[in-house]
């Protein structure tokens, strides 16, 4: 699903010529291959050359694989400093000028900002894929006040160019941009990165006591305390619940948790952590209920595996979750930072595995009709093809 520009041209627009060039830029190689696959080779089927440019971690083995042209850039994470956001803008500089993409993605707020910069100048239209809209938009601490204003300026700047759209997954996120000041022409709506709806199929209960699961960054914002306490509060109330947790923290996010806390909670009764999982079915095949009680969220990838699973929801009622958390349909919805709440929710699917296997089900059908990969790689395409025909009107009415 993808919200149209008035008088847009929509699937309807021609395919690119061969091996037109489409540049994404994302901060991380993991997070390339983790969320943007789909959109990629989406756009691969429908004739781009796709360049990736990112910080090289450990993923250049599995982008080549695809057949990719990756261009490591120097991005820093987690401080702010001026030197190395110029390295960064003139490594990306570089590569736009090798490159001359007819289209470039940038894929959240880093790089847009970093990458507009970086293109000033240079022919070529762009897609902003404004995502997480984490710490900034969700703390009201002095910094975090300070880094929305900057923000706020700097989308309103850069997205209002011509040749521009914005990309949100869901619609709270459409209306915070137009707040800002973003043109509503400016802005498109892909609900979500997609989930491999084939890879992940309904899995069976398991066996043993009832297992919640998360599966996210180890981060304040993902409402992770907030998980523990409700553990806490279960296992005093003598509900045995066992609690899986899959994800590391990020240092570069303010809101990392320290490795004492995790130390900490390794010794709790009934709490396990996993750190990253490659093979995330697996985690599903061990849980009976999916749970995210995050402060704020685009699209999460977390949830709509779950329910690619056949796992029954429980988080907050919150930009992004409630997008596939729907109430007594898919799951279950509670008030963010209320471990009270989140405790009663779990308890109540806990206590009936006929509710579990009704929500489970539906979120299995909401994630096939909605969120699968095919679905939204076909969604940015359409962006992409739009844009290009847009692009391509305003260079003959500038030559006529």
């Amino acid at each position: 699903m993808v919200t149209r520009e008035p008088g847009g041209d929509g699937a309807g627009a021609a395919v690119p010529a061969a091996q037109a060039r489409l540049l994404y830029i994302v901060s991380e190689d993991w997070y390339f291959l983790s969320h943007r696959l789909p959109m990629a080779r989406a756009a691969r089927a429908a004739g781009y050359e796709v360049h990736v440019a990112t910080r090289v971690t450990d993923g250049a083995a599995a982008i080549a694989r695809e057949g990719f042209h990756l261009h490591p850039v120097p991005f820093v994470r987690g401080r702010v400093s001026l030197w190395a956001a110029v390295a960064t803008i003139r490594a990306l500089r570089r590569v736009q000028r090798e490159v001359a993409p007819a289209i470039v993605h940038r894929i959240a707020i880093e790089p847009i900002v970093l990458g507009a910069l970086a293109a000033i100048g240079l022919p070529g239209a762009a897609v902003n894929s404004v995502t997480g809209l984490g710490y900034a938009f969700t703390s009201q601490a002095p910094k975090a006040r300070l880094l929305r204003r900057l923000i706020g300026a700097a989308l309103r700047l850069f997205l209002n160019r011509a040749g521009s759209i914005a990309i949100v997954q869901n619609p709270d996120d459409r209306a915070l941009l137009a707040a800002l000041g973003v043109r509503g022409d400016r802005i498109a709506l892909v609900p979500g990165s997609g989930v491999d709806v084939e890879a992940l199929q309904p899995l069976p209960e398991p066996t043993g006591p009832p297992t919640i699961a998360f599966v996210g960054r180890l981060i304040a914002d993902k409402g992770i305390r907030t998980l523990v306490a409700a553990h806490r509060l279960l296992r005093e109330r003598g509900v045995a619940v066992e609690t899986l947790i899959a994800g590391d923290p990020d240092p570069a996010n303010p809101g990392s948790i320290s490795a004492e806390e995790i130390a900490a909670w390794r010794r709790e009764p009934g709490l396990t952590l996993f750190g990253h999982v490659a093979d995330i079915a697996a985690v599903w095949a061990r849980a009976h209920i999916a749970v995210l009680p995050s402060r704020r969220e685009g699209l999460p990838k977390s949830l709509l595996e779950a329910a690619a699973c056949g796992r029954p929801l429980v988080a907050t009622d919150v930009p992004g979750c409630r997008e596939v958390v729907r109430p007594d349909e898919t799951g279950l919805l509670v008030q963010p930072e209320d471990p009270v709440a989140l405790a009663d929710a779990v308890a109540t699917l806990v206590q009936s595995a006929e509710l579990r296997a009704r929500l489970g089900a539906a979120a299995r059908r909401l994630a096939v009709e909605r969120f699968s990969a095919d679905a939204i790689g076909r969604a940015t395409v359409e962006v992409y093809r739009r844009l290009a025909v847009t692009a391509g009107r305003a260079r003959v009415n500038g030559s006529a």
